[in-house]
């Protein structure tokens, strides 16, 4: 996994909590600031792609690993 500057760990949370999080983590980063996102729930892979296009954030990475997502996403 390349560099990031916060982890978040929504493990064993359901839609909408991973993002709901999410979004709370990323507003008190900074711009270029990057959020690295770990979720047990399928539906987040759909949800951070969504997320990232209504914001104007952007997804740097979305990969599934055994039975858990990771997400790479950087504040615009």
């Amino acid at each position: 996994m390349s560099d990031f500057d916060k982890e978040l760990d929504t493990s064993g949370l359901n839609c909408p909590l991973p993002i709901i999080k999410a979004k709370k983590e990323i507003n008190t980063m900074d711009s270029g600031q990057v959020l690295y996102i770990i979720s047990t729930d399928p539906g987040a892979v759909k949800d951070f792609e969504s997320f990232a296009n209504q914001t104007g954030n952007e997804l740097l990475s979305s990969e599934e690993k055994g039975d858990k997502f990771h997400f790479l996403l950087k504040k615009s």
